[in-house]
C-alpha cells in the first residue's frame, strides 16, 4: 500500500511540474502590434504587475491590453518614456498566465517608436 501511494504521489507531482513547466515556457503566438501607447501602470494588491494599453484605432475603440514581465526592465523604462507616442511592440501570447506575471496573456518583449500613419504631412 505504501508503494502504491508513493507512486501515485510521484506521478501527481510530476504532472504538476510538467504542467507549470509547459505554461511558463510555451507560447501560443508571437507578433507585432502598433498604435498609440495610452497607458503603462504598475498595479495590483497582492502581486504588483506591469500592465499597459495601446489604442489601435482612431476613436480608441480597438484597445490592445498587454502585460510586461518584471524581468523586462529595459522595456518597462522605454514604455514609460514613450507614453502618448505611436509605438510598435513585439509580444508573445501565452496559453495561460500566473497572477504574479500579469492580467493578460500578451507579454511585451520589445518596443520601438515608429511614425504614426495618421499624421498629415
Amino acid at each position: 500500500m505504501k508503494k502504491f501511494l508513493l507512486i501515485v504521489t510521484a506521478v501527481a507531482v510530476l504532472a504538476v511540474v510538467l504542467y507549470f513547466g509547459f505554461l511558463s515556457t510555451a507560447t501560443y503566438s508571437e507578433g507585432v502590434r502598433s498604435g498609440e501607447l495610452i497607458k503603462v501602470s504598475h498595479k495590483g494588491m497582492v502581486f504588483k504587475t506591469w500592465e499597459g494599453e495601446i489604442s489601435q484605432g482612431i476613436s480608441g475603440a480597438q484597445i490592445f491590453a498587454f502585460s510586461i514581465l518584471d524581468s523586462e526592465k529595459e522595456v518597462i523604462t522605454s514604455l514609460k518614456e514613450m507614453e502618448g507616442q505611436y509605438v510598435q511592440v513585439t509580444y508573445h501570447e501565452r496559453y495561460r498566465t500566473f497572477p504574479w506575471w500579469g492580467d493578460t496573456h500578451y507579454f511585451i518583449t520589445a518596443v520601438k517608436k515608429v511614425n504614426s500613419p495618421f499624421k498629415v504631412k
